[in-house]
């Protein structure tokens, strides 16, 4: 499984430029977080592209991302890569064993609210946001809430990183894709 082969998987079943974007925002932040923990980039990345990409066609809990998987393995996708992708969905209550499978919980949630965060700066971008801006919108229910604030919590607590430095890390990971992302800024 190379890039292109995932990135074709989810644009087959992935239309709205939205979950798209999410996806690549996910890629990103787990490339930067196979590199620090020494992982396989491309198996990480090949996670974050996939690990949404039955919700358009599946967008209920009792199918997403179980109807997914059912259709990675009939592709021939690895397994780790398969139960990666079953790991972000916390409702199935799976033992997150390898670093990859924490990572993917960890990230899922946050990378959309940091972009929702980059979209109501007054220029749009990601440069414009950090820690304290994240913080103060997890404060605010009204924000982004469809985004749930437990799983921002409990993923950085499962990769064992401190929440501030989590947020950090995604911000700084997301901003070689801001242009992608729609994040880069309206200057």
């Amino acid at each position: 499984m190379n890039r292109e082969d995932a990135w074709n998987i989810l644009c087959e079943h992935t239309k709205t430029e939205a979950l798209r974007k999410h996806a690549l925002a996910v890629e990103a932040a787990m490339r930067a977080y196979a590199r620090k923990y020494g992982g396989d980039e491309e198996r990480w990345a090949t996670v974050g592209l996939l690990h949404d990409f039955d919700f358009e066609m599946h967008p209920n809990a009792d199918e997403h991302p179980v109807k997914g998987a059912e259709i990675l393995r009939e592709r021939g996708v690895p397994e780790d890569i398969v139960y990666a992708v079953l790991c972000h969905a916390d409702y199935l209550g799976l033992d997150r064993k390898a670093p990859m499978d924490r990572a993917i919980y960890a990230v899922d949630e946050l990378t959309g609210f940091i972009t929702a965060v980059a979209l109501v700066r007054p220029g749009k971008s990601i440069d414009e946001v950090d820690v304290a801006a994240v913080r103060k919108k997890m404060k605010d229910k009204g924000f982004a809430r469809n985004v749930n604030r437990d799983d921002i919590t409990k993923g950085a607590d499962q990769l064992g990183v401190d929440l501030d430095e989590h947020i950090a890390f995604v911000i700084d990971s997301l901003k070689p894709v801001a242009s992608q992302l729609g994040i880069a800024g309206t200057a």
